[in-house]
Order: structure tokens, then C-alpha cells, then sequence
């Protein structure tokens, strides 16, 4: 019987101004270059990427099965067949990590059911990267993704958030659609009590690069340019005196 193929989680940039080995270490360049079989979520931005890396790799060999949103989800069940006769296989993710706030979790589940090697590669993850900047409590966070559309709804859950951060000390971290940004931070000011910490950190590992943490009493006064620029919210009500 074959050896069994892996499948690597392979990071990849947070925007296309950032040279990938400018972020990523030497290993993912090294992994991208003994695979030709990758899971990707756009296949265009996948191959630009990975030509971006391994220049010399050979483009017509590389077999791209999508993970998009028009994906079939019975075809999804036979992407890590190949894996079954000894050939590893590479997910991509469009931005950062896979599987973290991605479709790749459901790869990953599905290597897992199979007996088929994980094997994560450092890169930069949007979330941790704010987390460890927002000087907010690093022993207890969780992610909540997108809050809901509706903004009585959103207005309801980002005060389910507060309560939570303060009766659990725990930091709430969530996303928004990026050309939502503005009307995101606006909801915060309108809802969170004055003394709640807020951190907003938008273009991570960019030249233009920002993460500010404020109480919602002296964000007031402050109008960052969030418009399109993919951020990331953090909360946190202090339960301390």
C-alpha cells in the first residue's frame, strides 16, 4: 500500500502590497514547491500567488480544485482521494491562515475522517496578530466572526458581547464586511458604555498598517478611514476596579 499523502495548511499574504517572504517563512516556499494538487478558494489569485513564490514552478501542472462559493459539495468529498495514493495536497486560503474564519475548516474535518495528515504552516493570521497588538487580555478571547446585517439585531449583539467580556473578563473579537467598516465603528460608539475598551486593527502586516485601543468615551472623538480596509473589532469590558 501507497504512504499515505498529506495535506498542508499553507498561509498565504494579507494583501498583495506585502512580498510573501516578507511574511512567510522559507518552509512554505519550500512545501509549495513539492506540490502540484491545491485546494483554493479563486484560482486566478491562487496561481498568482504561488507563481509569486515559486517563480520556476511549472503553472501547467498544477491541478486547482476550487473551494469557492459555486463549489459542489460532493465533489469537495473526493479532493483528498489523491491523498490515498502518496500525493500530498496543499489548501490555500485567499488571505492569511486557512480554516481560521475560512471554508478550509470543512478540508480539514474531512482529512481528519480520513486518517490523512494535518499539517499547519506558520504564516499571518489577521485575528491573533490584533489580539496580540490590542493589549487586551490574551489568556481568555473568542472569536464571533460577522455580526448580524440588521442593525437593531448588530446593536443587540455587540451589548450580548459587552456583557459577556465583563462577566468572563474574556475579550470579544469580531469581523465586518470591509465597506461596512464605517458604519461598524459608528454602531460601537452608539452602543458600548463610555469606559469599554475598543481596538480596531485594519491593513495587519501592511504598509499602511493600523491598531489603535481606546475606551468608546475617547474613540468619540477619533474618525479613522476604515472604508474597504479588511479590520478586525476588538472589545473588552474591564470587570476590574
Amino acid at each position: 500500500m501507497n504512504n499515505i499523502g498529506k495535506l498542508y495548511l499553507i498561509p498565504t499574504t494579507l494583501g498583495e502590497t506585502t512580498e510573501p517572504l516578507e511574511v512567510l517563512p522559507l518552509s512554505v516556499k519550500k512545501v509549495i514547491s513539492t506540490l502540484n494538487h491545491f485546494i483554493v478558494e479563486n484560482e486566478k489569485t491562487a496561481r498568482k500567488f504561488i507563481k509569486k513564490i515559486t517563480p520556476n514552478k511549472s503553472q501547467p501542472s498544477l491541478v486547482m480544485m476550487s473551494l469557492g462559493k459555486y463549489a459542489d459539495p460532493l465533489e469537495v468529498q473526493h479532493y483528498l482521494d489523491i491523498c490515498m495514493e502518496g500525493k500530498s495536497v496543499g489548501l490555500l486560503s485567499e488571505a492569511g491562515v486557512p480554516a481560521i474564519a475560512d471554508p478550509g475548516a470543512e478540508v480539514v474535518k474531512l482529512a481528519h475522517k480520513k486518517g490523512i495528515q494535518v499539517v499547519p504552516l506558520v504564516g499571518p493570521s489577521s485575528i491573533i496578530m490584533s489580539m496580540m497588538g490590542s493589549g487586551m487580555n490574551g489568556q481568555s478571547f473568542a472569536f464571533n466572526g460577522y455580526l448580524p446585517i440588521d442593525k437593531s439585531e448588530r446593536k443587540k449583539k455587540i451589548k450580548q458581547l459587552e456583557k459577556l467580556s465583563f462577566d468572563f473578563d474574556q475579550s470579544q473579537i469580531f469581523i465586518e464586511t470591509p465597506y461596512r467598516n464605517d458604519k461598524m465603528l459608528a454602531d460601537l460608539k452608539a452602543t458600548l458604555s463610555p469606559a469599554t475598551k475598543l481596538c480596531i486593527a485594519c491593513d495587519i502586516t501592511l504598509p499602511s498598517e493600523y491598531i489603535k485601543t481606546y475606551t468608546v468615551k475617547e474613540w468619540k472623538s477619533k474618525t479613522p478611514d476604515l472604508h474597504k480596509r479588511p479590520a478586525i473589532f476588538i472589545i473588552h469590558k474591564e470587570n476590574k476596579f
